[in-house]
């Protein structure tokens, strides 16, 4: 079990070197290489030729450094959502990934890109090595140890921070925390998903920032009318991912299983075939997306719980006709309310006793499903894309204008 936790571990990291290393026996792990563009302050200086070629053509382009993406992976989708409005907006994108060591030419990064990320405008430059990056107006860290590469490339006139949740809190408190911590402090100007992150980095950071909010794939998401009566609740279940509170909402469950023995409990987001689970669920694992909005519908409450920034789950489970069981606190009520979802603490026995409150109240429940509705219909990409379209080219210009009177 321990070897399994190194591995793991290991695997998060990204040290899979390391990991070959430690399953042939006792080795040193290179955690000083690995960790060395921490230390790196090797800097690509401002082209001033490169600025003035780029002027002529007069068109605002941007490079994004982004990490390494698997298949479907959320938050690549969500950069590559507003990439593309910008894309047609008239801002000119270049996407560079960091570190990886999956992608080794841009033409097996493109084909991936294209067949599991067909929403990424097809305008958009792709590159597998921010080696290869050139004079942009602006550029973009999308994680933590990518704003890494952007504090040392100053080839540039504005560095933005596309923020989509806290990220330090991923880690325990030591040293992956105080790194990730560190990139609030670098002077970019963050573009937040919500108002709770635009509020930390203004308040916490003194960082110039502006927020978007949420919306959903409108043609993905439908309402649907429950077809039967049997009381049905649905919990996104990520053990692998602490922030999504596994172990809380599997005891919550398992008090409103106690409550009604002929509760059925569905999970989906990973495979939970290796936990004990004591009471009737079924375990679906990973879903397709597009099986989702069917899988929702059929539920009387969704538990999507956060201990960090919410994810776009509770508007898809409002736009599918059921009730989103969200955590209180200004992670989360920055989107949903009292009005539009079903509210709780970080109490397992509240939680039941919440969820078992409505279950037995299908008026109540029915008048937050509506409100639920009403208010995921009523957002849009769109409104929300304007906003970072304006957040970049009042960016660039601040800071060129600013660059100009220095000059």
């Amino acid at each position: 079990m321990e070897a399994r936790k190194i591995i793991n571990s290991l695997q998060r990291r990204g040290l899979r070197g390391s990991i070959q290393r430690f399953r042939q026996g006792p080795q040193k792990v290179g955690l000083i290489d690995f960790w060395s563009f921490i230390t790196d302050r090797e800097e690509t200086p401002l082209n001033l030729e490169e600025y003035k070629k780029h002027k002529e053509g007069n068109q605002i382009t941007l490079n994004w450094v982004i990490p390494e993406m698997g298949e479907g992976s959320g938050g690549h989708l969500n950069i590559f959502r507003f990439v593309s409005y910008l894309e047609r907006h008239g801002v000119h994108n270049r996407i560079y990934l960091y570190r990886s060591t999956r992608f080794l030419n841009n033409s097996y990064l493109k084909d991936f890109v294209r067949k599991y990320f067909s929403i990424l405008d097809e305008n958009v430059e792709l590159y597998h090595d921010t080696k290869l990056m050139t004079f942009a107006d602006g550029i973009v860290a999308t994680s933590w140890d990518t704003a890494y590469c952007v504090r040392n490339f100053n080839n540039t006139i504005s560095k933005f921070y596309f923020i989509q949740d806290f990220e330090p809190h991923f880690f325990a408190h030591g040293s992956e925390y105080e790194f990730a911590e560190q990139t609030y402090k670098f002077g970019f100007r963050g573009i937040t998903a919500g108002d709770w992150l635009k509020d930390i980095c203004i308040n916490q950071y003194n960082m110039k920032a502006n927020s978007f909010s949420f919306s959903y794939d409108k043609d993905l998401y439908t309402v649907k009318k429950k077809q039967d009566s049997t009381k049905r609740v649905f919990f996104y279940a990520r053990p692998v991912t602490p922030r999504r509170d596994f172990e809380l909402g599997l005891l919550a469950l398992n008090e409103l299983s106690k409550k009604i023995p002929d509760l059925e409990v569905v999970f989906a987001g990973w495979d939970v075939s290796q936990y004990e689970i004591p009471f009737k669920h079924q375990n679906l694992g990973i879903m397709k997306i597009e099986e989702l909005s069917d899988l929702y519908g059929k539920c009387d409450l969704c538990l999507v719980i956060s201990n960090t920034n919410l994810s776009l789950l509770p508007l898809e489970v409002m736009a599918s006709g059921s009730v989103a069981v969200c955590s209180k606190g200004a992670n989360s009520e920055w989107l949903v309310s009292e009005e539009n979802s079903v509210l709780v603490s970080y109490d397992p026995i509240e939680i039941a006793n919440t969820m078992y409150t409505y279950l037995n109240d299908s008026e109540k429940l029915d008048a937050i499903r509506q409100k639920g509705i009403e208010f995921a219909q009523h957002t849009s990409w769109n409104v929300e894309g304007k906003k970072v379209l304006d957040a970049v080219l009042k960016g660039i210009k601040e800071d060129e204008e600013s660059f100009n009177n220095r000059g």
